[in-house]
């Protein structure tokens, strides 16, 4: 009789095989950060080039004034009241045309978000108008409006409308429809599901819009400064460049910056404090 191999008892697990093993969690998600500092240290360090460059005369101050020259020249328009009385203009133009410009958008995008009749209307005249550059549309509105604020503000106003606009129907648009009908399946009136769902679905969108607006209001106020007014910074920069003073010149693009980094600043708040939610 022939002898059966001996079956191979199936050994028991180790501690070691049995043992859980630490996986790093991988569903954060892209969500980029940017550094404390790192931005700072970069900015700090442009400048440092930039003033070892106009300090060594590899670069001629007339041409490119070393940040030394052009803080000299900022704190010389700060004492005069110079600088006070061009931004305050430039300020109150911005202001009230973004607030204007976005009021309208806000309304008109809504209503191509919301309604059939307000769509094939809107987009027919938002597509053919947007690409025409509204500054060149302010000899126009000086003639219908006379020599003042009201074509610059007007001009303002209308650069911010369209893209305000553009904005906000597409996040409307980019709301998900099942939330829609989830809510109308509730018999939720209208009001309280553009209230409670498309808001909030479409404010993403419409701050972001914020972002492009702010810069295209800047882009208005000084073009429209430079072509008729006498105070503000679109002015001050003009007539610094054709007296060749530099500096001053640079001072003013300095201003620009500052403002605009102040405004979004202010947007970077309103996210946080609007879209609490991501």
């Amino acid at each position: 009789m022939l002898d059966r191999a001996p079956t191979s008892k199936t050994s028991e697990p180790t501690d070691r095989e049995t043992a859980t093993r630490p996986v790093a969690f991988r569903g954060a998600g892209f969500m980029p950060k940017a550094g404390r500092y790192s931005g700072w240290i970069a900015l700090a360090l442009a400048l440092g080039l930039w003033q070892l460059a106009g300090s060594t005369r590899l670069v001629n101050p007339l041409f490119l004034p070393p940040p030394t020259a052009i803080a000299r020249a900022m704190w010389q328009l700060a004492i005069s009241g110079a600088l006070w009385q061009h931004l305050a203009y430039s300020i109150m133009r911005i202001g009230i045309g973004w607030i204007l410009g976005t009021i309208a958008g806000v309304i008109t995008g809504f209503a191509i978000g919301l309604s059939n009749l307000a769509r094939g209307v809107g987009i027919t005249f938002i597509s053919a108008l947007f690409p025409i550059p509204k500054i060149a549309l302010l000899p126009l509105l000086i003639l219908w409006l006379g020599i003042g604020e009201e074509p610059k503000i007007a001009t303002i106003a209308l650069g911010v409308f369209f893209s305000t606009a553009i904005s906000v129907y597409s996040g409307v648009d980019n709301v998900p429809r099942n939330l829609i009908r989830m809510a109308q399946s509730f018999n939720v009136p209208f009001h309280a599901i553009v209230r409670r769902v498309i808001w909030p679905g479409a404010l993403p969108s419409i701050l972001a819009g914020f972002r492009i607006t702010a810069s295209v209001a800047l882009l208005l106020v000084v073009s429209a400064e430079m072509i008729g007014a006498e105070y503000g910074i679109g002015a001050f920069v003009l007539q610094a460049g054709n007296l060749m003073q530099t500096d001053q010149l640079l001072a003013g693009v300095v201003i620009l910056s500052l403002f605009g980094l102040a405004v979004g600043k202010l947007i970077n708040l309103l996210e946080t404090r609007l879209l609490h939610w991501r």
